[in-house]
């Protein structure tokens, strides 16, 4: 296989399993602000006792995402170096600053909430758990300002160098806030609550079905529930704003996670389908002009600002619009069920049966998958829609990779990586599973 595809398999692999864990990071960092607060004004067993046990689990998470997230900065010096030449002045700055300043704070209040409880006041406690929600965020702010940036380029200049053209800050504050950085980092906030709140309703759900720790997983679920309406409110309009964003700034994956290939014409939204690359259309049901309407621009398509088809593309600078198209719909998919699941889950709150319905409980347990499948899909859908640049009109990925590096080396790293992390999963799964079991 080409050296270069294996190398995009390998990072793909390392990249996807460590952000299983960021978004749970971030998400239970601000449930724990909540049911820490909560258990600090009313002094009460219960929510102290929710307060404890998610406060253990949130460190064997940090952890796991620690660990994984370490290879990623290798694999860029090892396979993208011509990737890492290009972008080095103008990525040096973010992951400097994620690193040297919100991952530090992060990981030094992490350690106070600990290993303090009875060495520091319950207030200065607190104010640790807060701290260590917002060193949470920070570091996925600026991850994102990188990622961003790719996206859509901006605060830069091209400089010629020896071994080819190089990106240079022109503007910190430009290349920070460039066209995309705000509604990604909403976007990717508001998923990573969802995925939080997810969980917790998910590990409450199978405490009520074994009554085990029930005034607890009471507390819990219905906080879980709280907190995953409001997130997932904000997620369907932050979805909205990027999927606007992504029309104005890259139509071409726009129109690949659409399936549009005609110019101009009102855009149906595909329910699901079959892309057919070749004869350039999809193959399922759709909701003609229901595109254009969640543009704003009405049923009709408009002569003074068409959607981009892909037929107007060349087939070297279009993505794989199979993959983009699919992953996205995934992505669709999931949020559709999990609102739905949400739905219930409260009318059955008001009806005063969510503790005993147990259908709905056992429904709600592997719920918590739902978001972390439509965070990968949505990754997918991110950057492979993004292809074949690696950089946005910039630097293409072929142009990427690193020449010296050999298809065997990557074999062997591939098989390698694969079976570390296979490891890693059962040893988290078995742990996180254990901590469950043994919270009486």
């Amino acid at each position: 296989m080409d050296p270069e595809m294996l190398a995009r398999i390998q990072f793909a692999l390392t990249a996807g399993f460590h952000f299983l864990f960021p978004p749970l990071s971030i998400g239970l960092g601000v449930f724990l602000a909540v049911v820490h607060g909560i258990a600090y004004k009313k002094k009460e067993a219960g929510w102290q006792g929710l307060a404890e046990f998610w406060t253990k689990l949130f460190a064997l998470i940090f952890a796991f995402g620690v660990a994984t997230g370490i290879v990623l900065e290798f694999e860029f010096g090892t396979n993208w170096a011509r990737y890492s030449r290009f972008v080095g002045d103008v990525f040096g700055s973010p992951l400097a600053i994620e690193a040297i300043f919100a991952f530090f704070m992060e990981s030094c209040f992490l350690g106070i909430v600990l290993f303090g409880r009875g060495k520091v006041s319950a207030g200065f406690r607190y104010f640790s758990v807060v701290m260590m929600a917002i060193g949470a965020h920070l570091s996925a702010i600026w991850i994102l300002v990188a990622n961003s940036w790719m996206q859509t380029p901006a605060g830069y200049h091209l400089v010629e160098t020896a071994r080819g053209p190089r990106a240079e800050i022109t503007s910190f504050w430009e290349m920070v806030f460039n066209p995309s950085t705000l509604d990604r980092i909403w976007h990717v906030t508001t998923a990573a609550w969802t995925t939080g709140a997810f969980l917790v309703i998910a590990v409450c759900a199978w405490q009520l079905l074994k009554k085990r720790c029930v005034p607890e997983a009471q507390k819990g679920l219905k906080a879980g529930l709280a907190f995953a309406a409001v997130a997932m409110a904000l997620l369907f309009a932050s979805g909205h704003s990027s999927a606007v964003l992504l029309e104005k700034t890259q139509p071409v994956k726009f129109a690949a996670t659409e399936g549009i290939f005609e110019t101009g014409e009102a855009a149906s939204f595909h329910l699901f389908g079959i892309v057919d690359e070749a004869a350039g259309t999809v193959h399922g049901p759709e909701v003609p002009g229901a595109v254009n309407i969640m543009l704003g621009r009405g049923l009709c398509a408009d002569p003074e600002n068409p959607i981009l088809g892909l037929n107007d593309v060349p087939a070297e600078n279009r993505p794989p619009v199979q993959l983009t198209f699919q992953s996205f719909h995934m992505m669709v998919y999931c949020g559709g069920a999990m609102a739905l699941l949400l739905a219930l889950g409260f009318w059955l709150w008001w009806r005063g049966r969510l503790f005993e319905s147990r259908w709905w409980l056992s429904f709600a347990v592997p719920a918590a998958l739902l978001p972390q499948i439509a965070n990968q899909f949505g990754w997918i859908a991110t950057e492979v829609g993004r292809q074949p640049w690696i950089v946005q009109g910039l630097l293409r990925t072929e142009d990427a990779f690193s020449t010296n590096v050999s298809g065997g080396q990557l074999i062997f790293s591939l098989i390698f990586f694969t079976l570390v992390y296979t490891t890693m999963a059962l040893l988290f799964l078995f742990v996180f599973i254990k901590k469950i079991r043994d919270h009486r």
